[in-house]
C-alpha cells in the first residue's frame, strides 16, 4: 500500500472515530453511554485536533456532572428548544410532505445499506446519521451529512450562542465535514432568518426501530 493510500485509510478511520463517538453523545445521557465515559475519554484523546480535544472537553463535562442533571439538560437543550433540533430535515422543511420526501431519502440510504426503519420512524435524528456513517455505511453517510451541511453549522452556532457545552460535539463533527462555500452559507443565512417550522404535523415522535438498533449495537 502506498503512503499516500495508507494516509487516506487513516484519515478515514479517524473520521469514522469522530461520527462514532459524537454519535453516542448525542443520545440521551442514559448510564448505559455514562459506563462508557473512560472509554470514550480515551478514543477522543487520541484523535488530532480539533475534534479531538473538542470532543474530550465534553466528555470531561459529562464526568463533573450528576447524571439528573445532564438528562434534565438535554430535555432543556434537545426537546424543548425548536432551534436545537436534532432531526436534520427540520428546519429545511416544515411543509409535511417536502419533509417526507427528505425522510425517504434517509430511509432509502439505509435501506440500500441493509437496514430497515420502521413506517413511524424518523432517520434524520442526527445521532443516529452519525453512527450508519461511522459504523455500516461511511460514504452513504457522509453524503448526507454533506448534504445537510448548513443545518449541521446552524445546530453548531445555534449551541454556540446559548453557550451549551453541546456545542463542543457539533464542533467535533463539522471538523470533519467540507469548509462552508458560498451556497452553503447563504442557506445558513436564510435558516437563521426563516427559524424553524412552527409544527411537525403528522410526524411522530423519534423513535429508534429495532431492527436499525440491532445493525447499530443495540444503543439505542
Amino acid at each position: 500500500m502506498s503512503p499516500a493510500r495508507l494516509a487516506a485509510e487513516q484519515a478515514q478511520l479517524r473520521e469514522r472515530m469522530v461520527w462514532r463517538i459524537a454519535a453516542l453523545l448525542l443520545d440521551y445521557p442514559a448510564q448505559q453511554t455514562l459506563d462508557m465515559l473512560d472509554e470514550l475519554h480515551a478514543g477522543a484523546a487520541a484523535l488530532p485536533a480539533p475534534a479531538g480535544p473538542a470532543l474530550v472537553s465534553f466528555v470531561d463535562h459529562l464526568r463533573g456532572t450528576p447524571p439528573i442533571e445532564l438528562a434534565a439538560y438535554y430535555v432543556e437543550t434537545f426537546d424543548l428548544r425548536r432551534r436545537n433540533c436534532l432531526h436534520l430535515s427540520y428546519y429545511a422543511f416544515g411543509d409535511t410532505r417536502k419533509r417526507g420526501m427528505a425522510l425517504l431519502r434517509f430511509k432509502h440510504a439505509y435501506r440500500v445499506a441493509g437496514v430497515e426503519l420502521g413506517e413511524h420512524e424518523l432517520p434524520d435524528h442526527l445521532a443516529v446519521v452519525l453512527e450508519f456513517a461511522a459504523r455500516i455505511d461511511p460514504a452513504a453517510g457522509r453524503r448526507l451529512l454533506v448534504e445537510y451541511r448548513p443545518v449541521v453549522e446552524l445546530l453548531r452556532l445555534s449551541l454556540q450562542e446559548c453557550e451549551s457545552p453541546y456545542a463542543a460535539v457539533l464542533e467535533a463533527v463539522c471538523a470533519t465535514l467540507p469548509e462552508l462555500n458560498v451556497a452553503d452559507r447563504r442557506r445558513v443565512a436564510e435558516l437563521a432568518a426563516q427559524g424553524p417550522p412552527d409544527e411537525e404535523v403528522g410526524l411522530e415522535p423519534f423513535a429508534m426501530d429495532p431492527a436499525l438498533q440491532e445493525h447499530m449495537g443495540g444503543r439505542r
